[in-house]
C-alpha cells in the first residue's frame, strides 16, 4: 500500500505551500485516494487524466515527504533538453528575416509559410527543425498564422476576387502578431 506513512493532513499543509500547477495536481491526487476509502490509486489517478502506473509512481514518491522537504519531493528537477542549433546571432537573423517579406530574402512568395521558414533555415543556417519547431519559432518570433475564411454571402464582388488572388484556400500564411 503506497502513501502508508504520510497523512492526509500533511500532504494538505504541503499543498498550501505549492505554487507549481503540476505539484497541486499530484497533491490532491494523494489527498483524494487517502481521504475516501473507496478511491483506488486507478480512481485518483482518473480522475486528474492520468493512469494507475502515474498514481503508483507520484504515491511512492509522496512517501519521501515523511523524511525529505517537500521542494525535493513535489517539484522535478529542471530538464535542459536539446541545445539549439541556431546561435543568438543567427537566431535573431531568422526573426527580422520572418519580420519582412519573404522577397526581401530572395523567395518569391506574398507570405512566410512553415514549409518556407524550415527552408530557409537549412538554406541560411544548414539547420533542420521539424515543422513543429519552426511553428513555435515563429510564434515567438511574435507572427501569427491566418488561414483562408469561406466568403461571406453579403460581400462584395469585386472585394471577393479580389481577396481570391492573393490566397488559396489551403495556404497559411503568417503575419507579425498585432494584438498585444
Amino acid at each position: 500500500m503506497t502513501l502508508e506513512n504520510v497523512s492526509a493532513d500533511h500532504l494538505r499543509q504541503v499543498l498550501e505551500q505549492v505554487e507549481e500547477a503540476a505539484a497541486s495536481e499530484r497533491l490532491m491526487a494523494a489527498i483524494t485516494y487517502k481521504e475516501f476509502d473507496d478511491v483506488t490509486q486507478e480512481d485518483a489517478a482518473e480522475l486528474y487524466g492520468y493512469s494507475e502506473g502515474w498514481a503508483s509512481k507520484w504515491f511512492n514518491r509522496l512517501e519521501r515527504l515523511e523524511t525529505e522537504p517537500f521542494e525535493a519531493v513535489v517539484y522535478d528537477k529542471p530538464r535542459e533538453g536539446r541545445p539549439t542549433e541556431l546561435s543568438d546571432e543567427q537566431h535573431e537573423q531568422f526573426v527580422e528575416a520572418l519580420h519582412d517579406p519573404p522577397e526581401e530574402v530572395g523567395y518569391d512568395a506574398p507570405a512566410w509559410s512553415v514549409p518556407l521558414a524550415r527552408h530557409y533555415l537549412a538554406e541560411e543556417f544548414n539547420v533542420e527543425y521539424c515543422e513543429r519547431h519552426v511553428r513555435r519559432l515563429m510564434s515567438e518570433a511574435g507572427l501569427s498564422w491566418k488561414t483562408a475564411r469561406p466568403e461571406f454571402h453579403k460581400s462584395d464582388e469585386g472585394a471577393q476576387e479580389a481577396w481570391q488572388e492573393g490566397f488559396k484556400k489551403s495556404t497559411t500564411t503568417w503575419t507579425t502578431n498585432t494584438r498585444s
